[in-house]
């Protein structure tokens, strides 16, 4: 499955920098001084209030909007409106796990329930317990579970002996990583509810929270299948698959660009680094003004986010300057491009993955984006800007 988005956690608390004997005692600290002093990390209640009101308004007018067109194909003119706000509503839900929207724990449950459960049918606890793990080693080819083999490799030693149809998929997953994101709205909804509903859940015992989370799930299903019952089958199905699919496609393009084709740490390659560097070598910031930053949830500051987990959406771009210019005077990379060659390079590495599989005889292979395909089992060496 893509690499998704990066959404929907709770937040790691923020660790103290170690040293490695070589390095200053604290990378990290002097910053997170700096970012605490300018209050960057103050909640911004108003500000997420006024966007959550916006965002469930404009849900609603869309699903009013859908009941009166129903009778009509007109309606599918609605399925990217409604992709577009869903999406909105994950970029909400995701904050709240994170607790940027608030430091009290159960409100920011509270909001993520409704944002996640209720109106995307995903499990809260099921993707904070995946995304977590993500955070505390982003990209690394062993605890990471975005970078897992699956539908997709990232590694030529994760694509090692595939055959069959993974071994097709592996050898064109470049060209086919957009179509595969088209699902990824439905299988987020597939792996939440397996995992909400399994007997069998290790280490997720059914307890009032869950039960509450199984209950806005169905929720969620009986809503979307009586909105759906509105219209005939034809339109409903086709209703459902446009709105499913550029659900999907919209969240892989906002997560895509966030860590694919950047350094990859394992048992050997990073033991060393320390949170500073663990989070920004594996990380790609997007530039682009108001409207990237509305399109991507904010997730286009991926550093600064990976640094300040908690941290308000709204205040990122602040932190922004801090971060790379601190990068900038310890000599640390920092990883800056636009959107689209953001994809070029994220694809550049997966087109890179799967040479080994392709026929022989293409030294010098390049991506489907034109970029070049270096690199075996580490990123592809992303300048920053």
């Amino acid at each position: 499955m893509p690499q998704a988005t990066a959404a929907l956690a709770a937040p790691p608390a923020e660790p103290p920098a170690r040293g490695t004997g070589t390095r200053p005692a604290s990378e990290f600290a002097p910053l997170l001084r700096t970012v605490r002093e300018q209050g960057l990390l103050e909640h911004r209640p108003g500000w997420y209030a006024r966007g959550i009101t916006v965002n469930l308004l404009a849900l609603a007018a869309v699903v009013a909007g859908v009941v009166l067109a129903a009778g009509s194909w007109w309606v599918l003119a609605l399925a990217p409106l409604l992709a577009l706000f869903s999406t909105r509503a994950a970029f909400f839900g995701h904050d709240a796990g994170h607790a940027q929207i608030t430091g009290d724990r159960r409100a920011s449950r509270v909001i993520q329930l409704v944002h996640a459960d209720l109106l995307l049918g995903m499990s809260r606890e099921w993707w904070n317990d995946k995304h977590n793990r993500h955070h505390a080693n982003p990209n690394h080819v062993d605890k990471d579970p975005d970078v897992v083999a699956d539908i997709l490799v990232f590694t030529r030693r994760q694509a090692g002996g595939r055959t069959g149809l993974r071994g097709l998929l592996t050898r064109h997953q470049a060209w086919l990583f957009f179509p595969l994101t088209t699902l990824e709205g439905i299988a987020l909804k597939v792996y939440g509810f397996r995992a909400v509903f399994s007997r069998t859940s290790p280490g997720r015992p059914w307890t009032a929270w869950r039960a509450l989370e199984a209950g806005l799930l169905l929720t969620h299903v009986a809503g979307y299948v009586a909105l759906l019952a509105t219209m005939g089958p034809a339109r409903a199905l086709s209703f459902a698959l446009l709105h499913q699919m550029l659900l999907g496609l919209h969240l892989g393009m906002a997560f895509a660009p966030n860590h694919k084709g950047m350094e990859m740490p394992d048992g050997e390659h990073g033991k060393d680094w320390g949170h500073l560097r663990r989070q920004v070598l594996t990380s790609r910031n997007i530039r682009g003004g108001r409207v990237t930053d509305w399109l991507l949830g904010g997730l286009n500051y991926q550093i600064e986010h990976h640094l300040f987990p908690s941290m308000p959406r709204p205040h990122l771009r602040l932190a922004r300057p801090l971060v790379r210019a601190h990068c900038a005077a310890l000599g640390v990379p920092y990883t800056e491009t636009g959107l689209a060659d953001s994809y070029r390079q994220a694809l550049a590495h997966l087109h890179d993955v799967g040479e080994p599989l392709r026929a022989t005889g293409r030294s010098g292979s390049r991506g489907p984006a034109g970029g070049s395909a270096d690199g075996a089992d580490g990123g592809t060496g992303s300048a920053g800007a």
